[in-house]
């Protein structure tokens, strides 16, 4: 799978070791690293009932949103953006992960597991979400799920 591959790589060059990482992962495909973010991408968490229908919306825009992971037991969806956003970003009810915070990351082409996995995985070309775009995004969905709790 050269596209796995290249995402191993994208995803590893922010580790302290990325030969390590590397290695690691590639023993246990099943496994995790836990990474820095604030590197080549940010990450921006909200609650999975955002979260899952923000996907839905930025799926409907987008050929390829950037990587989107998914915790264990579902509770929060985490959207890759670029670098830097999470210092810009203000949000209510949204955890960014930046520049001297660490993330856990599964393997890029491992099967999920039941813990944290991808929705989206990344497809070693570097592709992030537009923070702009997952703002609207975002604001549609929540729009959409105020009408469904009868607030619209």
């Amino acid at each position: 799978m050269p596209g796995a591959k290249t995402a191993v790589a994208w995803l590893a060059s922010v580790a302290p070791d990325p030969e390590s990482c590397r290695r690691e992962w590639e023993r246990n495909p099943l496994g995790v690293a836990l990474l820095p973010a604030g590197k080549a991408w940010d990450v921006l968490i909200v609650p999975s009932r955002l979260g899952y229908p923000t996907l839905d919306v930025l799926s409907r825009v987008l050929d390829q949103p950037g990587p989107v992971l998914v915790d264990f037991g579902d509770a929060r969806t985490g959207f890759f953006v670029p670098a830097g956003t999470a210092a810009r970003w203000l949000g209510t009810g949204v955890r960014t992960a930046g520049l001297g915070t660490w993330i856990v990351v599964p393997y890029p082409a491992g099967l999920p597991s039941g813990g944290i996995r991808w929705l989206i995985p990344p497809d070693g070309t570097g592709t992030l979400t537009d923070p702009a775009l997952l703002e609207l995004a975002m604001h549609e969905a929540a729009a959409a799920l105020a009408v469904e709790d009868g607030g619209g």
